[in-house]
């Protein structure tokens, strides 16, 4: 019997996690289907019961639902240490004891930025632009990889509580002028309204790492790192990749292996 798996958003149609999904299913000859829904932005919790109704096995959960899932009300909640640190989810196991919830984001932008990219982050100046629920996914496992990181975020308050929260610095973007960092992530949905977080000239140093978590085509925040110095310029797609993949190995024992489908979804774009 094929065992059900979704991914939760709004907006949800740019999303290539089915396509990701299915391609590790025909890899690891897992019999599972997977499926895009958009949610209302009110009705979070009423799609997730409606899928663990329906008999689905789990669920990934993306922008703007992370937060939601880790409040998400249900009497028996299974929380792995990534969740408890971050507030914010984004995989769901629905078993007959409740929800268990993971935060696959930190370890799939490790192993994109690391592993697939190179760029050893001890030591290195990070910007992390954002306090929502990506960001709040990655800022353990940068700071445990020995990153020195400084959070922006366009409401100073919400970057001063989160930077509080994991030990690390905060400042607004005004304050960001005359400061350089070695690798500066955007964890803002700015683009997917095509918009550019408010960033100085001058910001990437020398052989700096521009990344953005968004993936599937040139946002402004890469436009601009091209234009002002970034040496490396790179989309979200494999950190996409690399959390799906520890998604799947959470739901069904078996780690597929990523390069491939990294690779037959570059070709795409």
């Amino acid at each position: 019997m094929t065992d059900k798996y979704a991914v939760i958003g709004n907006p949800i149609a740019h999303s290539k996690s089915p396509q990701i999904h299915k391609m590790f299913a025909e890899q690891t000859g897992q019999d599972i289907s997977y499926e895009a829904i958009l949610a209302p932005l009110d009705g979070f919790d009423a799609t997730v019961e409606r899928l663990r109704k329906d008999g689905y096995k789990g669920c990934n959960v993306t922008v703007p639902f992370k937060q939601s899932a880790y409040q998400i009300s249900n009497r028996k909640q299974y929380l792995s240490y990534d969740v408890v640190h971050a507030h914010a989810a984004n995989t769901l196991e629905f078993k007959s004891d409740g929800v268990h919830l993971h935060n696959t984001d930190g370890i799939g932008l490790m192993r994109d930025i690391q592993d697939n990219r190179g760029v050893l982050l001890r030591g290195k100046r990070v910007l992390l632009m954002g306090a929502g629920g990506a960001a709040r996914g990655v800022l353990s496992p940068l700071r445990d990889a020995g990153a020195n990181i400084t959070v922006a975020n366009r409401t100073i308050d919400k970057a001063i509580i989160l930077a509080e929260r994991f030990v690390v610095s905060s400042c607004s973007y005004e304050e960001l002028g005359g400061k350089q960092f070695d690798v500066v992530i955007n964890a803002t949905s700015s683009g997917l309204s095509n918009e550019m977080p408010p960033l100085p000239p001058g910001i990437f140093s020398p052989g700096a790492l521009a990344y953005d978590m968004m993936y599937g085509r040139e946002t402004p925040f890469m436009k601009f790192a091209r234009e002002h110095g970034a040496a490396v310029v790179s989309d979200g797609l494999g950190m996409l990749v690399e959390q799906a993949a520890e998604s799947f190995w959470w739901w069904r024992g078996v780690r597929p292996q990523t390069a491939t489908v990294i690779a037959a979804l570059r070709k795409q774009q």
